[in-house]
Protein backbone atom coordinates (compact mmCIF):
# COMPACT_ATOMS: atom_id res chain seq x y z
CA UNK A 1 0.00 0.00 0.00
CA UNK A 2 1.38 3.55 -0.95
CA UNK A 3 1.78 5.88 2.06
CA UNK A 4 -0.40 8.99 2.13
CA UNK A 5 3.11 11.25 1.70
CA UNK A 6 4.09 9.27 -0.78
CA UNK A 7 0.54 9.34 -2.43
CA UNK A 8 0.48 13.05 -1.73
CA UNK A 9 3.99 13.98 -3.31
CA UNK A 10 2.65 12.26 -6.40
CA UNK A 11 -0.56 14.11 -5.98
CA UNK A 12 1.82 17.66 -5.76
CA UNK A 13 4.11 16.81 -8.68
CA UNK A 14 0.95 16.25 -11.13
CA UNK A 15 -1.31 18.52 -9.77
CA UNK A 16 1.79 21.30 -10.27
CA UNK A 17 1.94 20.59 -13.87
CA UNK A 18 -1.75 21.15 -14.12
CA UNK A 19 -1.65 24.05 -12.58
CA UNK A 20 1.23 25.24 -14.02
CA UNK A 21 -0.44 24.53 -17.26
CA UNK A 22 -3.61 25.82 -16.55
CA UNK A 23 -2.18 29.47 -15.24
CA UNK A 24 -0.14 29.64 -19.17
CA UNK A 25 -2.78 27.89 -21.04
CA UNK A 26 -4.44 30.23 -23.32
CA UNK A 27 -7.16 26.71 -25.01
CA UNK A 28 -10.36 27.04 -23.03
CA UNK A 29 -12.29 25.11 -24.52
CA UNK A 30 -15.74 25.03 -23.21
CA UNK A 31 -17.45 28.06 -20.29
CA UNK A 32 -20.03 26.02 -17.73
CA UNK A 33 -21.72 28.55 -16.22
CA UNK A 34 -18.95 29.88 -12.90
CA UNK A 35 -16.79 26.74 -14.60
CA UNK A 36 -14.27 27.07 -17.69
CA UNK A 37 -12.60 24.01 -19.37
CA UNK A 38 -9.40 23.62 -20.27
CA UNK A 39 -7.77 21.10 -22.61
CA UNK A 40 -3.58 20.81 -23.32
CA UNK A 41 -1.57 17.99 -25.09
CA UNK A 42 1.57 16.52 -24.28
CA UNK A 43 0.94 15.33 -21.86
CA UNK A 44 -2.45 14.83 -22.65
CA UNK A 45 -4.47 16.61 -19.45
CA UNK A 46 -7.81 18.24 -19.23
CA UNK A 47 -9.63 20.29 -16.16
CA UNK A 48 -12.40 22.04 -14.82
CA UNK A 49 -11.68 25.36 -13.26
CA UNK A 50 -12.49 28.22 -11.22
CA UNK A 51 -12.37 31.09 -9.45
CA UNK A 52 -14.10 31.84 -5.91
CA UNK A 53 -16.81 34.41 -5.87
CA UNK A 54 -15.99 35.71 -2.77
CA UNK A 55 -12.89 35.65 -0.53
CA UNK A 56 -12.81 36.96 3.17
CA UNK A 57 -9.68 37.33 4.66
CA UNK A 58 -9.21 37.46 8.62
CA UNK A 59 -6.90 38.12 11.36
CA UNK A 60 -7.37 38.18 15.08
CA UNK A 61 -10.82 38.08 13.58
CA UNK A 62 -10.93 41.13 12.04
CA UNK A 63 -11.55 41.14 8.23
CA UNK A 64 -7.91 42.31 6.60
CA UNK A 65 -6.89 43.29 3.21
CA UNK A 66 -3.71 40.48 2.00
CA UNK A 67 -2.29 39.90 -1.18
CA UNK A 68 -2.56 36.62 -2.50
CA UNK A 69 -1.75 35.38 -6.27
CA UNK A 70 -4.58 32.76 -7.74
CA UNK A 71 -7.16 31.35 -5.97
CA UNK A 72 -8.07 28.23 -7.89
CA UNK A 73 -10.20 25.00 -7.39
CA UNK A 74 -9.95 22.41 -9.91
CA UNK A 75 -10.15 18.62 -10.82
CA UNK A 76 -8.31 17.45 -13.71
CA UNK A 77 -7.86 14.27 -15.63
CA UNK A 78 -4.44 13.41 -16.82
CA UNK A 79 -4.58 9.68 -18.52
CA UNK A 80 -1.04 8.98 -19.45
CA UNK A 81 -0.95 9.36 -15.17
CA UNK A 82 -4.20 7.43 -14.67
CA UNK A 83 -5.28 10.40 -12.82
CA UNK A 84 -9.15 11.23 -13.38
CA UNK A 85 -10.82 13.44 -11.17
CA UNK A 86 -8.37 14.67 -9.21
CA UNK A 87 -9.06 18.01 -7.21
CA UNK A 88 -6.79 20.30 -6.34
CA UNK A 89 -6.96 23.76 -4.74
CA UNK A 90 -4.22 27.07 -4.72
CA UNK A 91 -5.29 29.44 -2.23
CA UNK A 92 -2.64 31.98 -3.61
CA UNK A 93 -0.21 31.84 -0.53
CA UNK A 94 1.93 29.15 1.24
CA UNK A 95 -0.83 27.58 3.57
CA UNK A 96 0.77 27.00 7.42
CA UNK A 97 2.99 24.45 7.69
CA UNK A 98 1.18 21.35 8.63
CA UNK A 99 -2.02 22.65 8.41
CA UNK A 100 -5.24 21.24 6.49
CA UNK A 101 -7.66 23.23 4.69
CA UNK A 102 -11.29 22.36 5.19
CA UNK A 103 -13.69 22.24 2.34
CA UNK A 104 -17.47 22.43 3.64
CA UNK A 105 -19.89 21.17 0.70
CA UNK A 106 -23.60 21.35 1.77
CA UNK A 107 -23.01 20.96 5.44
CA UNK A 108 -20.47 18.00 4.92
CA UNK A 109 -16.96 18.42 6.01
CA UNK A 110 -13.82 17.36 3.96
CA UNK A 111 -10.13 17.56 4.63
CA UNK A 112 -7.45 18.83 1.98
CA UNK A 113 -4.08 18.48 2.80
CA UNK A 114 -1.40 21.14 1.96
CA UNK A 115 2.48 21.53 0.88
CA UNK A 116 3.27 25.02 -0.11
CA UNK A 117 0.57 26.91 -2.03
CA UNK A 118 -1.16 23.86 -2.65
CA UNK A 119 -4.04 21.44 -1.06
CA UNK A 120 -5.60 17.90 -2.49
CA UNK A 121 -7.79 15.19 -1.00
CA UNK A 122 -5.49 12.49 0.96
CA UNK A 123 -6.82 9.52 -1.53
CA UNK A 124 -8.56 9.24 -4.73
CA UNK A 125 -11.41 7.77 -2.79
CA UNK A 126 -11.81 10.94 -1.21
CA UNK A 127 -11.26 13.04 -4.54
CA UNK A 128 -14.28 10.80 -5.34
CA UNK A 129 -16.27 11.73 -2.71
CA UNK A 130 -16.01 15.33 -2.96
CA UNK A 131 -16.56 15.33 -6.55
CA UNK A 132 -19.43 14.06 -5.85
CA UNK A 133 -20.52 15.81 -3.33
CA UNK A 134 -19.81 19.05 -5.41
CA UNK A 135 -22.03 17.86 -8.53
CA UNK A 136 -24.86 17.64 -5.80
CA UNK A 137 -24.02 20.99 -3.88
CA UNK A 138 -24.17 24.82 -4.42
CA UNK A 139 -21.37 25.91 -3.47
CA UNK A 140 -18.20 24.63 -1.97
CA UNK A 141 -16.32 27.19 1.44
CA UNK A 142 -12.44 26.51 1.72
CA UNK A 143 -10.82 27.92 4.67
CA UNK A 144 -7.37 27.97 5.18
CA UNK A 145 -4.59 29.58 7.04
CA UNK A 146 -1.62 30.95 5.72
CA UNK A 147 1.76 31.13 7.10
CA UNK A 148 1.58 33.97 8.64
CA UNK A 149 -1.55 33.51 10.82
CA UNK A 150 -4.11 35.29 8.34
CA UNK A 151 -6.97 32.95 7.81
CA UNK A 152 -9.19 32.56 4.26
CA UNK A 153 -12.44 31.94 3.70
CA UNK A 154 -13.26 31.55 -0.04
CA UNK A 155 -16.75 30.39 -1.32
CA UNK A 156 -16.56 28.86 -5.04
CA UNK A 157 -19.82 28.32 -6.80
CA UNK A 158 -20.90 24.91 -8.18
CA UNK A 159 -23.25 26.28 -10.94
CA UNK A 160 -21.96 23.97 -13.98
CA UNK A 161 -19.47 21.78 -12.21
CA UNK A 162 -20.73 19.03 -13.09
CA UNK A 163 -21.32 20.29 -16.55
CA UNK A 164 -17.48 21.40 -17.09
CA UNK A 165 -15.96 18.15 -15.13
CA UNK A 166 -17.71 15.83 -17.14
CA UNK A 167 -16.87 17.70 -20.18
CA UNK A 168 -13.49 17.74 -19.07
CA UNK A 169 -13.52 13.58 -18.28
CA UNK A 170 -15.13 13.18 -21.65
CA UNK A 171 -12.31 14.81 -23.53
CA UNK A 172 -9.08 13.31 -21.76
CA UNK A 173 -10.97 9.28 -21.77
CA UNK A 174 -8.78 8.06 -24.28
Amino acid sequence: MISKLTTGLAALAMMTGAAFAQQQSTNQVAAKTDWSVFVESNPTECWAVSAPKETVNTRDGRVVAVRRGDILLFTFYRPGANVRGQLTFTGGYPFASGSTVNMNIGGNEYELFTDGEWAWPATPDDDAKIVAAMKRGASAVLTARSGRGTVTKDTFSLLGYTAAVDDAAKRCSG
